[in-house]
């Protein structure tokens, strides 16, 4: 299933991600730190929603109360509720 996250108070403006059966196929981050953000995205590509999420929530850039790995996590719990 495709789905889309809009991220808020990082530099990267949106999250496209792929999940097949609890699974993360793809993720692709419009905006923010390319090289940054495609590692990201190859290191958690084949890796469960939930161990993404408790790796990755309250991951903090500087003096921001979020970061780019920390939306990739509210995203994940975002669909987790919308596909329960």
């Amino acid at each position: 299933m495709e789905y889309q996250y809009l991220t808020k108070g990082t530099c990267s403006r949106q999250i496209n991600l792929e999940i097949e059966d609890g699974v993360i196929r793809s993720v692709e981050f419009i905006g923010g730190c390319n090289g940054n953000l495609k590692g990201i995205s190859k290191l958690v590509t084949g890796m469960k929603v939930e161990d993404v999420i408790s790796k990755l929530e309250n991951t903090k850039c500087g003096m921001k109360n979020t970061s780019c790995p920390d939306q990739l996590a509210k995203a994940l719990k975002e669909y987790q509720e919308k596909n329960k």
